[in-house]
């Protein structure tokens, strides 16, 4: 895979593309950008690691990373317990803290220097974007159904039958808005840090930086709260 990168990272400065796919067809008509594959497994693995050392020797007292990730799953509970109730927190909490923190890696890991390696961030491909709002979509569904039945597609007539459209609009319409913001955002910000790095390669582009980071973070906020709105329907049940 070294090798691979590295010649992706030559191969994006010889194409003169902005950011560079890798688009590769692996089948007549069927075409994967390998670019976001490495970098979607590169951010899975961090994930994994980060959790791995923390959870490897948990202190009493947290300090250095474990503090941070325990601040990070404590905010998460809150918004979690907020949106869900108590039972609903315990039902998702897995999934929830482990989509943020995909998100919020795969929106950062761009931001690394560009040295051997053409790093980007996996949702500053549409595909990555509309396959995590999917996502979310479906398993609200499976997940509303697995706790009420077909009771939990109800929703689409309430108030009143004539507001079924109103619903099927918003069910169609949601995930692809939260694709095209989450894609927007990070997309726009990687383009604009090579273009400031083209332009001014010292000082604008370093506090260019810090506030992508930022921005990051608060894209990774933004879709999980959307998910855990897509999720709170299939325990509006639980007790405030």
């Amino acid at each position: 895979m070294g090798n691979e990168a590295a010649a992706m990272a030559q191969g994006a400065e010889q194409s003169g593309e902005i950011i560079h796919y890798a688009a590769t067809e692996i089948a007549p008509g069927i075409v994967i950008n390998m670019q976001t594959m490495y970098m979607t497994w590169i951010a899975m693995a961090i994930v994994f690691v980060l959790f791995f050392v923390v959870s490897r020797n948990p202190k009493l007292v947290p300090s250095g990373l474990q503090n941070v990730m325990e601040m990070v799953i404590d905010f998460l509970d809150g918004m979690m317990n907020q949106n869900l109730g108590e039972k609903g927190r315990k039902y998702m909490a897995s999934f929830i803290i482990t989509l943020f923190m995909f998100i919020l890696i795969s929106n950062e890991i761009g931001m690394l220097p560009q040295i051997g390696v053409h790093w980007t961030s996996p949702t500053n491909d549409i595909n990555t974007c509309f396959a995590l709002s999917l996502l979310i979509a479906l398993s609200a569904y499976i997940v509303g159904v697995a706790r009420q039945g077909l009771k939990h597609f109800k929703h689409f007539v309430q108030p009143a039958p004539g507001f079924i459209v109103l619903h099927l609009l918003d069910a169609v319409t949601k995930p692809l808005t939260m694709a095209l913001r989450l894609f927007g955002n990070i997309l726009a910000g990687e383009i604009l840090l090579i273009v400031l790095y083209q332009l001014s390669p010292w000082i604008i582009p370093e506090f260019w930086v810090m506030f992508s980071l930022f921005i990051g973070f608060v894209q990774a906020f933004i879709f999980t709260i959307l998910a855990l709105g897509s999720y709170a329907l299939a325990f509006s049940d639980h007790e405030h």
